[in-house]
Parts: structure tokens; sequence; C-alpha cells
């Protein structure tokens, strides 16, 4: 079969479909994408487009990402023409719609198109209004102009993707008939629980291991979306009541989601502001996969907070390792995690809340320990990739026959 994959970044969500599929020599796998990157994963062609330009300073400010996405769709677009023009023809087309999916119904309409549908901005019990702004009308009109290009999408689309049922329930009802619900997928023989791990901080002689008391934070990106700032107060607290407690947070010092910050970065804020014992504050950056495990696998307390929006992968692959997780009471946290029974859940943004619930899991290892194996076995049954996968690579081929 002749599949054709379409991401701004590569490899994305479809990496172990990616892996799966390339095991059959006999298919043919297309992935056009925007990001230029040294990934490689064997039998898979990628194709990077490049910019015609940038979105104009003169835009209007509710355009702005509509017209980014119409930059990125053209860009896709005509790489997929060229591909076309030299005989390829896609069985089925899996994209994530944002943007360079636009055109490619256009080029190849008779083929079946498959949208991995990620989020649907809402500016009313969602994202939007969740630290408590109020929302006026000037800010509504841009959060549903966002939605344009996802919009397109889901008309065009034959059958849409999404990982939980809180992200579905964001879409429009009129849409829900073609969104089916499936996790990307967990892999629960790599994130595995080790009592033996030892975590080497970078650029210190510092080692971390199951028997040391740490407390685990991990993010893409240090921002409000995911609570950075309530974890940094919370950790302050936490510093000055334990005089063995090693807080450790992987990640970068950028922004991922919402709204960026007119000067700075949330980490030098949180720095600045709080009183933190810095020999015992571990800032890793960004780890390789294998040093990222361990540090989920040393975790006495694993904190994961989120606004209502995308759920990480990062919480499901804690859960994995058998972290106790202390999460917010967020819908795409509730979703997983039972409060007292998989991991232990506080109010977004209740500081002291925060560091009661992760004193809790401190001072309580034994009482965690059924916590932490309930947390693998509720990925097991439900988030498992060895499970997952199958319905993905079945959900391609048989919308390709459609």
């Amino acid at each position: 079969m002749k599949f054709l994959f379409s991401h701004r970044n590569f490899p994305a969500q479809f990496r172990h479909i990616l892996i799966e599929l390339s095991k059959d020599p006999s298919n043919e796998i297309v992935f056009i994408t925007g990001t230029k990157n040294d990934v490689k994963i064997p039998r898979v062609k990628k194709y990077e487009y490049k910019l015609k330009r940038k979105v104009p300073e003169n835009c209007h400010r509710y355009l702005r990402t509509f017209e980014e996405a119409v930059i990125h769709g053209q860009s896709a677009a005509e790489v997929a023409i060229k591909l076309k023009n030299k005989g390829f023809k896609p069985d089925v087309i899996y994209a994530h719609p944002w943007g360079n999916s636009l055109y490619l119904k256009d080029i190849f309409p008779d083929v079946p198109l498959i949208n991995f549908c990620e989020w649907y901005y809402k500016s009313e019990n969602s994202d939007i209004d969740f630290s408590g702004e109020q929302i006026n009308e000037d800010r509504k009109a841009k959060t549903r102009t966002m939605n344009a290009q996802l919009l397109l999408d889901l008309v065009s689309c034959d059958k849409g993707i999404c990982p939980t049922n809180w992200q579905k329930s964001q879409f429009p009802k009129d849409f829900h008939h073609k969104i089916e619900v499936l996790h990307d997928g967990i892999d629960t023989d790599y994130f595995i629980p080790n009592p033996d791990a030892v975590l080497k901080i970078p650029n210190t002689d510092i080692k971390l291991t199951a028997k040391d008391e740490v407390v685990t934070y991990a993010t893409r990106g240090m921002e409000a979306y995911r609570g950075f700032p309530q974890f940094m107060e919370m950790a302050e607290k936490l510093l000055k009541l334990r005089k063995n407690v090693h807080i450790v947070i992987g990640g970068e010092d950028r922004i991922c989601y919402g709204p960026k910050l007119e000067k700075g970065s949330y980490k030098q804020i949180m720095l600045n502001k709080l009183d933190l014992d810095m020999s015992r504050v571990h800032f890793t950056g960004g780890l390789p996969y294998m040093e990222y495990k361990k540090l989920l696998q040393i975790s006495s307390a694993h904190v994961y907070l989120t606004y209502p929006f995308v759920l990480s992968w990062s919480m499901l692959e804690a859960m994995s390792c058998g972290c106790c997780v202390v999460g917010s009471k967020t819908p795409p946290v509730q979703e997983v995690i039972e409060d007292n029974k998989n991991g232990l859940l506080v109010d977004f943004f209740n500081i002291d809340e925060l560091t009661d619930k992760v004193e809790y899991a401190l001072d309580n290892q034994d009482k965690m320990a059924e916590i932490r194996e309930n947390a693998r076995n509720t990925i097991i049954e439900k988030y498992d990739l060895k499970k997952l996968l199958p319905r993905h690579i079945e959900i391609l081929k048989s919308t390709a026959k459609q």
C-alpha cells in the first residue's frame, strides 16, 4: 500500500505507526513535513517543504493563525503536486491539520483523508478562560477565527482520530460522527519501573536514585499552561519544609503552549521571585529518552499540572513507570487519574494543597505503592501501544479501501 503522512514536524505523533508500516517492504511511505531535522526512519521517504514567506506584520490579528496555516498548506501542496506528477498516488492520507493538510484533498480528491484531531479552540469552559481572565468579545472573535483551518479540514476529511474523550468533546458535535477516540499509545515495555535507576544531573557530580527524596516535573516547555509557576511556588515551600528533598525539572526554557511573554521566561521570572535552595533544584534541560526515563523512575512524587487542554504523553509515561503522579483536577487529567486510586489530584491554583499532597506522598511511600501499581496497570489496560497500534494500522487500511 501507499501511505502519505503530513505534519509540520517529523515524525511527531506518527512515529510508532511509521515504524510499524515500514516493517512491510511492500509499503511505500511518504512524509511531507515543514521541519528540517536529521531524524530518519527506514523506508520512510521524507520530503521537507520550505515556506514562501512569513506572516506579514500588517496581517489582521484574527487571521495570523489562519494565514500561517495557509502558507504551510501552500508549501506542502507544492511538494504533493510534484510527487503526483512523478506518479505517486497514495491509498490513504493521514495528516495533522496544522495548515499543512489544507489542500491535500484538492490534489488527491479521491484519496481518503484521516485527520489527527488534536485540539479545537473554545473561549469558554476550556483553556482560554481557565486562568479566570475576563474574555471580552475581541478575544472571543479571535478564538473563533483560530478554528478556520480546522473547520476546513474537518469538512474535507473522511475520518478523524482524537487521543482522548476530553479533546474530542471540544470539537463541534456536528463532526463527532467522524471522530474516533484512540490514543497514540505508550510503550509500556520501555517505560517501566526500575528501583535501581540512577539519574546523573547534567554538568554536576550529583547522582539521584529511587532511595532519595525526589520530586520531579517533566515538560517540553516551562509555561503557565503546564503549571510551571505553581510547581515552582510549591518547590519553594517544600524545600523549606524538607531538608533532604531534591527538585528535578526536565525540559527546556521555552513556551510551547499558551501566550508568549513580552520579555523573559517563566523560568527566569520564578527564579527571580522565589527563595530557592539551588543546591537542591536541578534543571536538566532537554534529556535524551533514556535519561528522561530515569528521571521518572527515580521519582518519589511526580507533579503534572495542566490547563483544560491537550493531555501530555509525559503524564502517561510517568504512570507507566510507576510514578505517584500528583495531578491537577482538570478534565484531561481526570479522564485518566482517579484520586487516591491511581494518583493524587489537587486544585491547579492551590499551592498549599499541592504542597500538602506532595508531602503526603513523600511521607507515605508504602501507601503509595498501591497507587503506583494501579497507575501502571491503568496505562497497560487502556493506553498500551501494543494494544492501540494495531487499531491505528487497521483504521488506515480500512479507510484506504472505502
